[in-house]
């Protein structure tokens, strides 16, 4: 009896423990890599109001990286990266570059701005030369 009471807490503490990492915290983000011989990639997805949506990337230094964010009436974004880029403001412009200052990842997270539709699809370039 001991034995089944033991066994169905630790079953029941596995699924709890299952449902708060599905329902908490960010998921990894996904990783940009620009095909043999590319120099930009567009990634694309839908997002409901105040929702984001994070991508990582590398970059070389002295690379010029460009983002191209044609639905920038719907969308904004920014990039992260611990040593060179702060967790600021976000970004509405539709094209955004900045010479890399050091080689490594660097985070692109896009946010659904709160205004028109709940949700939109938005398609962004990233361009690394």
């Amino acid at each position: 009896m001991r034995h089944h009471l033991l066994v169905i807490s630790i079953v029941l503490g596995l699924c709890v423990s299952a449902a708060f990492a599905q329902g908490g915290g960010k998921a990894e983000p996904n990783r940009i890599s620009l095909a043999e011989g590319q120099s930009s990639a567009a990634v694309s997805g839908t997002l409901r109001n105040g929702r984001e949506m994070d991508y990582v990337f590398a970059a070389k230094k002295g690379s010029l990286v460009t983002i191209n964010n044609p639905t920038k009436s719907q969308f904004d974004f920014r990039i992260y990266n611990e040593d060179h880029f702060s967790e600021g403001d976000f970004d509405s412009s539709a094209s955004y570059s900045f010479e890399v200052p050091e080689s490594g990842d660097y985070l692109l997270t896009i946010r659904k701005k709160a205004t028109g539709t709940r949700s939109a699809r938005f398609v962004l370039r990233l361009t690394i030369k």
